[in-house]
């Protein structure tokens, strides 16, 4: 007898109650797993209302349609209670079991028994449907603004008191006067202030000028005619990543522009001139360099422009490009012809290796460009994170820009000599570096270094003193005598990588006493600080606040960090309903991993028994990009990050049994099953990091969206003006795969931004490539391009034969991963 409703909505109803089985039994599993560990609730009733319905859809019965129709109503109100209309934080609540209420209410016609009659089937259809209206509903209200997450009031400008104590932790240390270190050629005393060249035609140091403010008063292109922009140039430097390279490029480079010309320098660091208005070529300099010399990337910031005081224009190198290169060379080229400055150093260059002792290629390397201030040109150095604690030195040094002789050493160890070691002795070891661009005052002959971590980040019993006092701090140093003024720690006891990594700005600071000469301070933790230029102090109360201590070095641990009442980027602490994935499943297993995890909020002590959650990771908040600041108008630009690190400290045997080894080692630097994972030798501990806190399996992070911002704030008051979700999902999807979707979900990003008087913001940075203008007053984007490569780096504004343009080195990066490229685009108004 033949068989009767065997027919494909049979068989279909059977496979799909199979699927809903089996994502069941996962969250059925992973749900109980995660009550264990004090979780949420929803999970394991969800997967035991989606077997039931499994069960009974499998049987052909009605009641299977009704059992799910209660389970997705109960989805929906956890969904809507637990995060609201929030577009992005639905998408793993809710699209997954959207789809599966698709899937069961067209199996309707195949189901039987009492509940499927036509009137129960009828109102079991009219309910999905309702119920699918609604879930449409909360996944289409994608977050245009973060300004839905709660942020602490800033304290207004009238309000705002220096620190309370003078010797608390944050408060600011004056160094004891020391002998002056005589400057090449002349007294300290005689070293008089020399003419800066403006922003405006020209772009002359990395941040526009040594101040760094990042702002142009050029107003040809506004937001009304931005959209005629077209690229009115493209040059390729030619620098690709070669297979020696291993794919590690990430040139982050800023050119320069003086007179007629771009000067540059790639990822490998070779200099380039280019004709400002044309982009042709005008003379390269190679100054050859290994990749075995390559760190974590081949980057070059950025180069230094000089030019001689009183030489005759037709001197050699009487104006100089200066750059720094990955094997620790300080380079001086002629700006007109690219040939080497034969009285700078030896045959134009100076070897920044000597005086630092043991090293190995990639370990001790120069990736930011020269501040040069009263002739003096400063540098510091990249030292490669979490190899050693006998690291090389993070020394920072001044030399004559014309000699290329040392003019001081600033060793934190050997604070009362600014020589060069003694023959057979180094520069301190381990101490804290300066690897990203220090900022100058030309008047007050001071430049402001913003300094790293000692060696090794993540452990720091066996610190020094000196070393406690000015990891993570703002130092400015009388670029004279290589003398510290006065000094600004943003952590105390750092052992979380706060690095400070943006570059100090220098503005007239509006108080009610009229401008105040100030430094703007950028933290990758979120605190933004305003101090004095000349002496340190706060113009905002620094407010100690009481932190956890615990982990493997409670005694270590600072009990209080500071915190700026003038502004901050971070957000919220975590919390497990923060867990974002694809699906209900990756959530689940982020939300688990949440508690299993240690976490106490921001400046949680690092663990070995257990992960820690690191919020903001050391790429968070405000890094070498830096801010920008419209002094017109009274406000900052910040583009900043929003992520978590997910860490573990690692026991020394298992790190030994894992071949974690230092870089200085034989077989040290090779990737090991740790994956991102640092040796820390001469700690009791390594440390592995899963940067972005990304799940092993799809490469989503765990956190839910957005995971990096743009702001902008009132300058006088600290008050958030507008700010919103700063990157497009187009280029970023699971297992790699692009999305291709044009909206705005925050991504992460690397680079910073440049103001015009014209009314725009200009930026790159963000992982989908695009390069964005951005209306100042209203923060909404009015223009954008599709870059040939990754846009992690700071764009630049000049004008050339009449014309405005903007400049980028769309250079990619390895670790953002975005595409490599070597080119530098030119974008204008139609002639």
């Amino acid at each position: 007898m033949a068989q009767t409703g065997r027919g494909f909505g049979y068989w279909a109803s059977m496979l799909l109650a199979v699927v809903m089985a089996l994502f069941g039994i996962a969250i059925l599993a992973g749900g109980a797993w995660l009550i264990t560990l004090g979780g949420s609730w929803y999970y394991g009733i969800a997967g035991l209302g989606l077997l039931t319905s499994a069960w009974f859809i499998f049987r052909h019965s009605m009641l299977g349609v009704w059992i799910y129709l209660a389970t997705f109503l109960f989805t929906l109100v956890w969904a809507l209670w637990e995060r609201g209309f929030n577009g992005w934080a639905q998408v793993p609540r809710l699209v997954a079991p959207t789809v599966i209420l698709i899937l069961v209410l067209l199996t309707i016609p195949a189901l039987r028994g009492r509940f499927a009659g036509g009137r129960a089937a009828f109102t079991a259809a009219a309910i999905g449907i309702i119920a699918l209206g609604l879930s449409a509903v909360t996944l289409t209200s994608v977050q245009q603004s973060s300004s839905l997450f709660a942020q602490e009031t800033p304290v207004p400008a009238e309000q705002a008191v220096p620190p309370a104590d003078p010797v608390a932790p944050a408060a600011v240390l004056t160094a004891p006067a020391e002998p002056a270190v005589a400057a090449i050629g002349e007294a300290p005393a005689t070293r008089a202030a020399e003419a800066q060249l403006p922003v405006g035609a020209d772009w002359p140091a990395y941040g526009g000028t040594y101040q760094s403010a990042r702002f142009s008063p050029l107003n040809q292109i506004t937001p009304e005619n931005v959209g005629q922009l077209e690229r009115a140039w493209e040059f390729n430097t030619g620098d690709l990543p070669s297979e020696a390279a291993n794919g590690k490029y990430s040139p982050e480079n800023t050119p320069l522009k003086v007179g007629d010309d771009l000067f540059m320098c790639t990822a490998k660091g070779i200099g380039l001139a280019i004709d400002a208005a044309t982009g042709g070529e005008e003379w390269r300099f190679d100054p050859v360099v290994a990749d075995d010399a390559i760190p974590y990337g081949a980057t070059c910031r950025g180069v230094a422009y000089y030019q001689v005081p009183n030489a005759a224009e037709n001197q050699a190198c009487a104006t100089r490009i200066l750059w720094g290169t990955l094997d620790a060379r300080l380079i001086a080229v002629d700006a007109k012809t690219g040939q080497p400055c034969a009285d700078f150093g030896t045959n134009g260059e100076v070897l920044l290796e000597e005086g630092i002792g043991d090293t190995a290629p990639g370990w001790y390397a120069v990736t930011s460009a020269p501040t040069i201030v009263r002739g003096i040109a400063v540098i510091g150095a990249q030292v490669k994170d979490g190899q050693a604690e006998d690291a090389p030195s993070g020394v920072v040094r001044g030399f004559d820009a014309i000699t290329g002789e040392l003019a001081w050493a600033w060793d934190l160890g050997n604070p009362g000599n600014h020589a060069a070691p003694a023959e057979g002795e180094v520069y301190t070891r381990g101490t804290p570096n300066m690897w990203t661009t220090a900022s100058g005052d030309e008047d007050l002959g001071l430049v402001y270094l913003p300094l790293g971590n000692s060696s090794v980040d993540y452990y720091g019993s066996n610190r020094s003193e000196l070393e406690n006092q000015y990891a993570t701090s703002l130092v400015a140093v009388d670029v004279t005598t290589g003398n510290d003024v006065w000094h600004f720690q943003t952590v105390h006891h750092d052992l979380w990588d706060y690095d400070l990594g943006s570059q100090p700005t220098l503005i007239d600071f509006p108080t009610a006493d009229g401008p105040r000469p100030a430094v703007v301070l950028a933290s990758k933790q979120g605190d933004i600080y305003i101090l004095d230029r000349a002496t340190g102090e706060s113009l905002f109360e620094v407010e100690e606040r009481p932190v956890p201590v615990g982990g493997v070095e409670p005694d270590y641990l600072s009990p209080t960090q500071p915190h700026s009442a003038y502004h901050t980027l971070a957000f919220p602490p975590l919390t497990e309903a923060d867990m974002w994935g694809m699906t209900p499943l990756d959530q689940l297993w982020c939300r688990i991993e949440f508690k299993r995890s240690h976490y106490e909020g921001p400046y949680t002590p690092p663990t070995t028994d257990q992960h820690w959650i690191q919020y903001p990771g050391y790429n968070g908040g405000n890094d070498w990009g830096s801010i920008a600041i419209d002094v017109e108008r009274g406000l900052i630009i910040a583009n900043y990050n929003d992520m978590p690190n997910h860490n573990r400290l690692i026991p020394r045997e298992e790190a030994d049994a894992a071949g974690l080894i230092a870089i200085n080692e034989a077989g040290g630097g090779e990737t090991t099953a740790l994956g991102e994972a640092g040796p820390q030798a001469g700690a009791p501990y390594a440390i592995e990091v899963n940067a972005g806190w990304r799940a092993p399996f799809t490469g989503l992070l765990c956190k839910q969206p957005p995971y990096g911002g743009i702001r902008a704030i009132d300058l006088a008051t600290g008050a958030t003006v507008w700010d919103r979700p700063f990157g497009s999902a187009r280029e970023n999807g699971p297992f790699g795969v692009p999305t291709f979707l044009p909206l705005d979900i925050g991504t992460p990003n690397n680079g910073g931004p440049v103001i015009t008087a014209g009314g725009l913001i200009f930026i790159a940075a963000t992982t989908d490539n695009l390069i964005q203008a951005i209306d100042i007053e209203t923060g909404k984007t009015v223009w954008s391009d599709t870059l040939p490569g990754g846009g992690q780096a700071n764009p630049i504004i000049y004008e050339a034969d009449g014309r405005e343009f903007l400049v980028i080195a769309a250079g990619g990066h390895h670790f953002m991963e975005t595409p490599i490229s070597d080119a530098v685009i030119a974008y204008a108004l139609p002639e």
